[in-house]
């Protein structure tokens, strides 16, 4: 006999993400988190002398010590997208009057695709995550009871109530902490930049689809200060 029982429809993908959505750049948490992503540049550590190493150990330690609040760093590793390059060899390889250098233009674009298609070419980006965690204190006009129970009670800290009201105070917060990040990087010889909502989107769809190659590559700006 089959089975004519009602079948649980599918749960979205996004309620197994903790993101309700962002502004201005800034990851805006379920729980009323908040979260600034920045972007941050590499550096060859290795090929730095043993003086400037023990100078940008001596640094980083200063910059930790400095803050009175916790970091997420974490490397992202992708597949490169090269659609864009090939793209603009495409072009050139139109507008080239010279017919030896665009049969030679085309011969480097097949050669290039043909290479990364056998060997995966990885890229990766360095980010800083910053945190801020408003605290809702209890209400004064609620009841006694109410506020006495509410004190044993777990939960995550989250913006409530006047949540539009306060949310500009909390994303100035967490911008005096994004720019004492973005300060004490800049001392070590490292350049952050902060995400824009876009940029936002594209990072987590790349982290959420680990088998497609990423969208597009995100750099950092160099018109940002």
């Amino acid at each position: 006999m089959a089975d004519t029982r009602p079948q649980e429809a599918p749960l979205a993908t996004q309620q197994f993400i903790e993101i309700k959505g962002t502004k201005n750049g800034v990851v805006i948490l379920k729980n009323g988190g908040l979260r600034q992503i920045l972007m941050v540049s590499g550096m060859n550590f290795d090929l730095k002398s043993e003086e400037e190493q023990e100078a940008i150990t001596f640094a980083y330690q200063s910059f930790l010590n400095s803050l009175n609040f916790s970091l997420q760093i974490f490397i992202h590793s992708r597949k490169l997208n090269i659609e864009r390059y090939l793209d603009n060899l495409s072009k050139l390889e139109v507008g080239e009057a010279n017919p030896l250098l665009r049969t030679q233009i085309a011969e480097y674009r097949e050669f290039i695709r043909a290479f990364v298609a056998e060997n995966a070419i990885m890229n990766k980006a360095f980010f800083v995550v910053v945190p801020f965690d408003p605290v809702q204190l209890p209400e004064m006009g609620k009841a006694v009871t109410k506020k006495f129970f509410g004190m044993f009670s777990k939960t995550t800290p989250s913006i409530a109530g006047d949540e539009d009201k306060n949310l500009d105070q909390y994303l100035g917060q967490l911008s005096q902490r994004a720019d004492q990040v973005v300060s004490g990087l800049n001392q070590i010889g490292l350049r952050a930049v902060p995400l824009n909502d876009d940029e936002v989107a594209e990072l987590f769809y790349n982290l959420y689809n680990p088998e497609a190659t990423e969208k597009k590559g995100l750099e950092i700006s160099k018109n940002s200060a």
